[in-house]
């Protein structure tokens, strides 16, 4: 067996655990007395201590004398097993609205173009959203579109719409499939002033690329989500193989 546990490693666990619970909404009434923590994890107060330093480092947590250790933001959770626009994701949430910086057509970048399996050179709809959960910023989304989808999707306001929702819509079929990426990147300075977040704080890439029922690639997304706001949450199932 390995030997004794240094107390920074006792305390990363310690705030893994707690940060799970809090993001699964508990402590509304704020987090148990240091004491009870400890007992609670089988650990010292110092490494309770520790723990508490590295949610607070985070964010999640205020702490102060006299007042007690309490949640500071929760996140909101965005799934992964279906696929969805962030207003129908987080409609129990609040109004989610666009600002639309940019809508337009351009040649699309090779490598946007093989993933949307068009000619070199061909023509997309290009659409770059900042959107907002209430006045909170939670995500920047660059969006390309096959021309025959984005120009009619162009006709159609794109403040209070998801994408998803207008392209069903104007194509008259439903979205089948998408393929993703999902990383962490640190937000580049302007990134970080349009998220209202600090330079380089950490933000969750997410690229998709989403196919009609009939398998065509339509839409493309660069997808900048903020992830001291945002949690993936997924349910994954061990195949055969």
């Amino acid at each position: 067996m390995p030997g004794r546990r240094a107390r920074a490693d006792r305390a990363r666990q310690v705030a893994d655990v707690l940060r799970h619970q809090i993001h699964a909404g508990a402590y509304a009434d704020g987090l148990p007395a240091e004491q009870d923590l400890a007992a609670e994890f089988f650990v010292s107060r110092n490494t309770v201590r520790e723990a508490l330093a590295v949610l607070k480092n985070e964010g999640l947590i205020d702490r102060g004398p006299r007042v007690g250790t309490h949640v500071a933001v929760r996140k909101y959770d965005h799934g992964l097993d279906a696929l969805a626009g962030l207003k129908e994701t987080f409609k129990g949430y609040g109004e989610v609205r666009n600002e639309v910086r940019a809508a337009m057509r351009l040649a699309a970048p090779p490598a946007v173009a093989r993933r949307l399996q068009l000619p070199p050179g061909a023509q997309v709809v290009f659409v770059e959203r900042l959107r907002y959960l209430g006045d909170l910023p939670l995500s920047l989304d660059l969006t390309y579109l096959t021309p025959d989808i984005g120009e009619q999707v162009l006709e159609h306001r794109l403040e209070n719409n998801d994408v998803f929702a207008l392209i069903e819509q104007v194509s008259g079929q439903r979205l089948g499939a998408a393929t993703l990426a999902l990383e962490a990147v640190s937000a580049d300075p302007h990134s970080a002033a349009t998220l209202q977040v600090p330079d380089g704080a950490a933000l969750l890439m997410l690229e998709r690329l989403a196919s009609l029922d009939d398998g065509r690639p339509v839409d493309l997304e660069y997808i900048r989500m903020r992830g001291d706001r945002i949690t993936m949450r997924g349910n994954l199932i061990r195949s055969d193989s």
